[in-house]
């Protein structure tokens, strides 16, 4: 019967758990058992317990209902116990007196014959017949504690042997109360009963009942009411249980929706279709509005922070002026020729800027990359600050540079097919329109560089920002300003090559470009052209070759060499090699270190 319960029980709280599933040998018991565990006393969330509130509700329901039945059932007992003594007492006085009249005249009879013994056991046997219980009892006692006659089914005695007893009844005796109640012990039993004084006699007539056999019989009644009370209320739990589950159902799936909220730190909105319109709904409702308005608010902050900022604001529920020494990637992209396009466009440069910064953004997130800053055409990001898995950060930012550079030759190829569209319908196109167009051919340059860089908040309590700072962040701004000299499309540091190729990517093919000091530094650094090994062609390897012939020349200060080598190569990245080297010998002190006047 308990294990029938039990597995009632475990199919009421938690009904996913089938009769397949719990003979299947594939069946995982400590898995099932924590589930059941967790359905009817909570689950833990951060080392706390939440209790399901249908569980503090039975508990409580059942305590209160046990407790009222137990109270009521005893306080019945007591009643009709008390009445059962009442009448037991009268009885008792009955029978004490049919005794007394009968020990009267056999009083006269024993005068008659002087046969003590006889008229004795006839008194015991009379005395017998009044007996119901097993250890009711009739007897005459002396002053002294002497039986004169014992009637019992059970037991004999021949002396009493409690001194309050016989004190009671001396007490009796002398304030002229030749009759009472009185409670005594034999034989380790405990007694009630009436007694009476026989002058003729000189004993008291004592008729008496066992208190356990006298009250056995309600206490066996009590006892199967309370196996009753509590067959009933474990029915009442299983229906409770069933009747508040389902008044309570959205309060379970409420507070399930704010748990998996909480587990994966994002706001949603709890589904409440069919619920009922009572209190429970109205809360639900109201979180959800309460979170969507969070969200909305999170979704406008993280359109001005950085995500991990957001991020690190929801989790902390603030955000402090705080940073910290970080190994990093950072990405800088610049827009070409930014000053004409001002000039051509206007205020409409911001459609412009915000159709190019929308894709490039999204192909930077998508690469776990995280906008630092946005000033006008420049664009910094960095990599490596998310608490995400990723290949590798120095990698994440190449990819990102060349994405950037097909969304720029993607608007490219919009845009000329716009010219193309209006050129077919009206022929040509005006000045202006022509200025136009080749405003919006928007080219893009990329540096990237990395390092130990502070990231983190400056600012006040009132206001502040996320930045990075370093010497690597400025760096990252002079290689993006190198791809307009050396005319490729991205430039790296040798610090981020290593980084990949530690990595073991084999995606990229580092060309050395040079060894630059650009302006504001005072050491040299090898900058590097990532070379996307899948649009190698026999022609751009040649190429290649020829270039890195020449610029061992160029190192070594062989500039006639170099110049001969530079000419005989197509890449447009050698144009500034032949300007240094055409006619020219390499400076005195040559160190192969080309320092830059311009930024």
């Amino acid at each position: 019967m308990f294990f029938c319960l039990v597995f009632d029980l475990n199919a009421i709280l938690y009904p996913d758990i089938g009769l397949l599933n719990l003979f299947s040998g594939r069946l995982n018991l400590g898995g099932i058992m924590k589930k059941v565990i967790e359905r009817i006393f909570g689950k833990k969330i951060q080392g706390v317990r939440v209790t399901p509130l249908v569980l503090k509700i039975v508990f409580i329901f059942t305590v209160f209902l046990l407790v009222s039945n137990f109270v009521s059932n005893y306080i019945n007992l007591v009643l009709n116990q008390g009445e059962q003594l009442r009448l037991m007492n009268e009885l008792l006085i009955k029978d004490l007196k049919e005794l007394h009249v009968f020990a009267m005249n056999q009083r006269e009879i024993y005068l008659y014959n002087r046969d003590l013994e006889t008229t004795l056991s006839t008194i015991e046997k009379s005395a017998e017949k009044s007996l119901k219980g097993e250890k009711s009892t009739a007897f005459g006692v002396t002053e002294s504690g002497e039986i004169l006659f014992f009637a019992s089914k059970a037991t004999h005695l021949e002396r009493i042997t409690d001194p309050k007893t016989l004190e009671t009844l001396k007490t009796a005796l002398v304030e002229n109360s030749a009759e009472g109640s009185i409670h005594f012990s034999l034989n380790r039993n405990q007694y009630f009963g009436m007694f009476k004084y026989n002058p003729e006699w000189k004993v008291f007539l004592v008729r008496a009942e066992e208190m356990n056999e006298f009250y056995g019989p309600s206490r066996k009644i009590f006892n199967r009411i309370t196996l009753i009370i509590v067959i009933f209320t474990l029915i009442c739990i299983v229906v409770g249980v069933f009747l508040i589950q389902y008044i309570l159902r959205y309060v379970r799936k409420i507070t399930k929706g704010i748990m998996t909220m909480q587990e994966s730190q994002k706001l949603g909105i709890i589904d409440l279709a069919g619920a009922p319109n009572d209190e429970i709904t109205y809360l639900g409702a109201a979180f959800n509005s309460t979170s969507s308005t969070i969200d909305n608010l999170l979704n406008i902050f993280k359109k001005f922070v950085p995500q991990d900022i957001a991020q690190q604001a929801y989790r902390d529920r603030e955000i402090r002026l705080a940073g910290s020494q970080r190994e990093l990637t950072i990405l800088f992209s610049d827009i070409k020729g930014f000053t004409f396009i001002t000039e051509a466009l206007g205020t409409d440069i911001i459609k412009l800027l915000n159709i190019h910064y929308e894709r490039a953004i999204h192909k930077i997130h998508r690469q776990n990359g995280i906008i630092g800053s946005i000033i006008g055409d420049a664009l910094l990001a960095i990599y490596g600050a998310y608490e995400v898995e990723s290949e590798n950060k120095s990698l994440e930012a190449i990819k990102s540079a060349y994405h950037i550079q097909q969304v720029a030759s993607d608007l490219r190829q919009e845009m000329y097919q716009r010219r193309e569209g209006i050129l077919k319908k009206r022929g040509s196109l005006t000045a202006i329109e022509e200025k136009i167009y080749k405003a919006v051919l928007l080219e893009v340059g990329v540096g990237i560089d990395g390092g130990e860089v502070f990231y983190g908040n400056i600012g006040s309590p009132e206001r502040m920002t996320n930045t990075v700072i370093g010497d690597n962040v400025n760096s990252a701004s002079r290689l993006e300003g190198l791809t307009r000299i050396y005319k490729v499309p991205v430039i790296c540091s040798e610090y981020v090559m290593n980084d990949v190729l530690e990595s073991g990517c084999s995606l990229y093919q580092f060309q050395e470009l040079d060894q630059v000091q650009v302006k504001g530094k005072t050491v040299g650094k090898k900058v590097y052209w990532p070379v996307e090994k899948d649009r190698l062609d026999d022609e751009l390897i040649n190429d290649l070759a020829l270039f890195n012939k020449g610029l061992i020349s160029y190192y070594e200060g062989d500039w006639e060499a170099a110049f001969t080598d530079f000419k005989q190569c197509t890449l447009p990245l050698v144009a500034v090699f032949l300007e240094r080297t055409v006619g020219k010998k390499s400076p005195k002190g040559w160190n192969g270190i080309w320092t830059m006047t311009t930024k």
